[in-house]
């Protein structure tokens, strides 16, 4: 299926590792213009190194804290510069932060809010008057499920749950005002993803021990309703990522999109 991506400029956020890596190789592997961000320039510089190598095409790496509203400004004006348009904005840049309550900190709840839905809010603001012009656009904002539900223990989360519930109330929000512009805004809400560095986040939380990772992800996993009751891939997570981003989901606006093998609870 063509998805119409060949020629787009496509700036994805959090694009160094885990999802937004993922996304950024299967936007380049279509033929979008791709440019990503993350904070790290040597992370960035590897992932640069891996796309090329598994598509042969270079794509555009910037080092930029999203959490700082300068530097947003500052990617805004190398994508223009670099290219002089966007047609795609993949808002992956997030975190979880798992701690019981009363062992939330100030910097927890105010960086898990800036990296979380403020780094959204700023990141479209930015670009929307870009698409406006153009009277076209598609903004695709990553959450978690966490943002729906009330998960079990290490995943439940006082801080993290209400900042990814902002991003998708932000989400139906920003569809609404926007739509009429011609710009399309969707959320993808994922559970457990097979990342390397989530995966050790969350092995930390569950308080790691001798347990190996196809242990945790059967524990975790149990309520998958999917043969296997496997763990969702990058690969799988980017697929749906990348329709809702494309042309070939031209009526799907407003959406929020949960990809979970079935796990979800009312």
């Amino acid at each position: 299926m063509d998805l119409g991506l060949s020629g787009k400029v496509a700036v994805i956020t959090g694009g160094s590792s885990g999802i937004g890596l993922g996304v950024a190789e299967r936007m380049a592997a279509e033929g979008a213009e791709v440019v990503i961000c993350a904070r790290r320039e040597d992370v960035l510089k590897g992932a640069i190194a891996q796309v090329a190598e598994r598509t042969g095409k270079i794509i555009a790496g910037l080092s930029i804290d999203v959490t700082e509203p300068a530097e947003v400004d500052r990617l805004r004006d190398e994508v223009m510069r670099l290219h002089g348009r966007v047609d795609i904005l993949i808002n992956n840049a997030g975190t979880g932060i798992y701690k019981p309550f009363l062992d939330v900190t100030e910097d927890d709840l105010v960086g898990g809010m800036q990296l979380n839905f403020f780094a959204q809010f700023r990141v479209a603001q930015r670009f929307v008057p870009i698409m406006q012009k153009a009277r076209s656009g598609s903004i695709v904002n990553i959450s978690g499920c966490s943002g729906l539900m009330v998960l079990d223990p290490p995943f439940l989360s006082t801080c993290t749950g209400p900042a990814k519930a902002a991003e998708i109330r932000f989400t139906k929000a920003l569809a609404a005002e926007v739509g009429p512009s011609g710009i399309r805004v969707n959320c993808i809400v994922p559970n457990f993803v097979v990342a390397p560095e989530r995966f050790e986040r969350w092995r930390n939380s569950m308080g790691g021990g001798s347990r190996t990772s196809s242990e945790i992800q059967e524990e975790w996993g149990a309520r998958i309703t999917l043969p296997g009751k496997r763990w969702c891939t990058i690969d799988e997570i980017a697929s749906t990522i990348l329709f809702v981003a494309s042309p070939a989901s031209s009526y799907t606006h407003g959406s929020v999109i949960v990809v979970d093998g079935g796990y979800g609870r009312d």
